[in-house]
């Protein structure tokens, strides 16, 4: 989402790169370049005002610690500042009901992802033990009630659905009592949405929050909206009174600015962003890791948790047990890319390594090369990826006419096994335990010796 912006604000640092001290002259190129980026990546001009004024300020009044190069501290300048303007260090979370079911409003315009919104944050609080029902009351769109109950089904919540005649106001305070009566700890409430903010939009909304009494009121905005999200969320603020925002589709190609002016424009936190289309893909906002990430500095307790979050603890102790005995096969090089392709977007992962943003993260992970690895591993037989040596010309042919790819691919995916090999053998001597991939390595499991690819 932010790779020009991270490669543009990267630039901008480099300006004072060699300079033995930061002044007035430097400092203003550096922040032309500054601003520049963040007009482009569609943050609110006012807001880009502010950050950088606040910016200058300190920078020109700032001694350059020994052993920090003028660009290092301007770069955490400006991220101490983004994290600031965007709310600060650490999560903005829920606010719960002191009695149980804490009742929690979507609203936003058609198209933001609401209703997909409503069953990622239900699938959250289930997995935080939290027992959780949806309601669907948006009666508008067509389909909004099938696919919420579809979604819910799949995360494992009740949905409560409107009986004949009855309107969304009724169906949210009935909703709310039975969702009491059956001893839920969350009810979340998806609401209708229009093409633009209107009165009969408004009208409704303030309708269902009156019947609901909801305990948050969240507005879902399309950050590839940009900048025309910013108007929509304040009229939704004062008409209904907005506790928070959630970001929908940050994995598209959104510039990012939304992200960024949210806060400073509405007044309100944004607690969750969207990163994908699967019901997990909905995480908790940390100013100050997409700033990090922004910058190109990582978001390395991110990487952490996504890591933990996905892998299986005992399956990587197997596979670190196995590879020290006998050495790992070709299906446990596929289940590991598998593994690997859970955790999301790889240029995703890339960026949140120190040092990995913008085309640094491009080159590193490819996307393509992983699909074509394992359609590779997958066209073989349980036979094959059991005792790879006997993978010879006429097999490596029928391996990737079936896979889709050249003979080539499936001569590097084997050279990939032997290189895990290898370096598991090195580890296994060495007495090293847990992973050799680098970070998840070190994180408690997970992708044992699995090289570059």
């Amino acid at each position: 989402m932010f790779e020009a912006l991270t490669g543009r604000l990267q630039e901008a640092f480099r300006r004072l790169s060699g300079n033995a001290r930061i002044d007035e002259g430097n400092v203003d190129g550096a922040l032309k370049e500054v601003r520049q980026a963040l007009l482009e990546a569609d943050v609110h001009y006012r807001v880009v005002q502010d950050l950088l004024k606040r910016v200058r300020e300190r920078a020109l009044g700032a001694d350059v610690p020994r052993g920090l190069a003028p660009d290092q501290l301007l770069a955490k300048l400006v991220q101490d500042e983004l994290t600031a303007m965007m709310g600060g260090a650490g999560p903005r979370h829920l606010a719960w009901a002191s009695l149980p079911p804490t009742v929690i409003l979507l609203c936003g315009l058609q198209g933001t992802g609401k209703t997909t919104t409503a069953a990622k944050l239900a699938r959250r609080l289930i997995g935080e033990g939290r027992r959780t029902a949806l309601a669907a009351a948006d009666l508008q769109r067509p389909a909004a009630v099938e696919q919420l109950s579809v979604l819910g089904k799949s995360v494992g919540a009740t949905v409560y659905t409107a009986e004949p005649g009855e309107g969304a106001p009724a169906l949210a305070a009935r909703a709310r009592r039975e969702a009491l009566r059956a001893g839920f700890d969350a009810l979340i409430i998806d609401t209708a949405g229009r093409l633009a903010v209107d009165e009969a939009l408004m009208a409704e909304l303030k309708a269902v929050k009156a019947a609901a009494q909801p305990h948050e009121v969240l507005l879902v905005l399309d950050a590839m909206q940009g900048q025309d999200a910013l108007p929509t969320a304040t009229r939704f603020h004062e008409a209904v009174g907005v506790d928070g925002l959630v970001l929908t589709k940050l994995d598209g190609d959104a510039r990012g600015g939304a992200a960024l002016s949210a806060l400073a424009v509405t007044g309100k936190p944004v607690k969750f962003l969207g990163v994908g289309e699967k019901t997990e893909a909905l995480e908790p906002f940390h100013p100050d890791r997409l700033a990090g990430r922004i910058l190109g500095m990582g978001d390395v307790v991110g990487l952490v948790e996504r890591v933990q979050a996905k892998v299986d603890a005992e399956e990587a102790a197997r596979l670190a047990k196995k590879a020290a005995k006998q050495g790992l096969d070709l299906q446990d090089l596929l289940d590991q890319l598998l593994q690997l392709r859970k955790m999301g977007s790889l240029k995703e992962l890339a960026a949140m390594i120190p040092g990995m943003g913008g085309a640094m993260a491009d080159n590193a992970m490819d996307e393509g090369r992983l699909k074509r690895n394992i359609a590779v591993l997958q066209s073989m037989t349980p036979k094959e990826r059991r005792r790879p040596e006997i993978i010879h010309g006429e097999r490596r042919k029928r391996i990737a006419k079936g896979s889709g790819t050249r003979v080539e691919d499936v001569n590097l995916v084997l050279r990939m096994h032997e290189q895990m090999r290898t370096m598991m053998k090195r580890m296994s001597r060495g007495g090293r335990r847990g992973g050799g991939m680098g970070l998840p390595g070190r994180m408690g499991g997970g992708f044992p010796g699995l090289p570059r690819f």
